[in-house]
């Protein structure tokens, strides 16, 4: 009787103190989500124009992340949502910094600069997308992370949290692949984007791109489906 006591109660503490840590983390977006919904519409695009007054309130939440770093203890789902919303806040904040411009692709070295503090790292915009996103081994990674232009995946109006990362990456997923402007699918042939050609190796680890694609569009499509890419546009994705 003791001993089944003693199980219940360390089941309830482990609960307890994983909700509390999934609850204290999601706090760290809570700023980040309230510009998201004020400056970006439902078709991802941006109003960089009078975002751009709301600079020192991204700073502040980037000083935020860096002042709490992932810790081994953290779950997927913590980390995952940590360095989604740590990227595209990055690339929104890098956008204003050379605000007005026409393409994110006009700043020098736009992902290879080492600026970004977490911890007592300073990384790149691809340091955070290569080394620590796509070794996460999360394919579906490729359709939250916004690169601020017009073929990218949208900037979603909310913040990614650890408690729905996984359905919001899957409805992220979903929605890019059959967002027309993006992605074109007949049964016959499928005109990809070409993140799907840039990042082949991430989406085929289980098989074809096919494969990935199959369980998210609408159209039914087969193995015999012939694909081709659609020239990726890198113009400024503002609302």
């Amino acid at each position: 009787m003791r001993s089944s006591i003693l199980l219940v109660s360390v089941v309830v503490w482990f609960w307890s103190n994983l909700m509390a840590s999934q609850t204290t983390t999601e706090n760290l977006h809570a700023n980040w989500d309230s510009l998201l919904k004020i400056y970006v519409d439902d078709d991802g695009n941006v109003d960089y124009k009078n975002l751009k007054s709301c600079s020192p309130k991204i700073i502040s939440y980037l000083e935020t992340l860096a002042n709490n770093a992932p810790t081994s203890d953290w779950s997927k789902n913590e980390k995952l949502a940590f360095y989604i919303n740590l990227y595209n806040a990055a690339t929104v904040k890098l956008i204003l910094d050379n605000y007005p411009l026409k393409s994110i692709k006009n700043i020098s070295r736009p992902w290879d600069k080492e600026w970004i503090t977490i911890g007592n790292k300073v990384l790149s915009l691809g340091d955070i997308e290569h080394k620590i996103l796509r070794k996460m081994q999360e394919p579906r990674i490729h359709f939250a992370i916004n690169c601020a232009s017009y073929s990218c995946p949208q900037l979603k109006n909310e913040a990614f949290v650890s408690s729905k990362v996984d359905s919001q990456l899957d409805e992220a997923t979903r929605n890019f692949i059959n967002d027309p402007k993006r992605n074109k699918i007949t049964p016959k042939e499928v005109e990809l984007s070409e993140i799907f050609k840039w990042f082949k190796k991430d989406f085929t680890n289980k098989g074809t791109l096919i494969d990935f694609i199959k369980p998210y569009t609408l159209i039914k499509i087969t193995k015999q489906t012939h694909i081709n890419y659609i020239t990726y546009n890198w113009s400024l994705n503002e609302k």
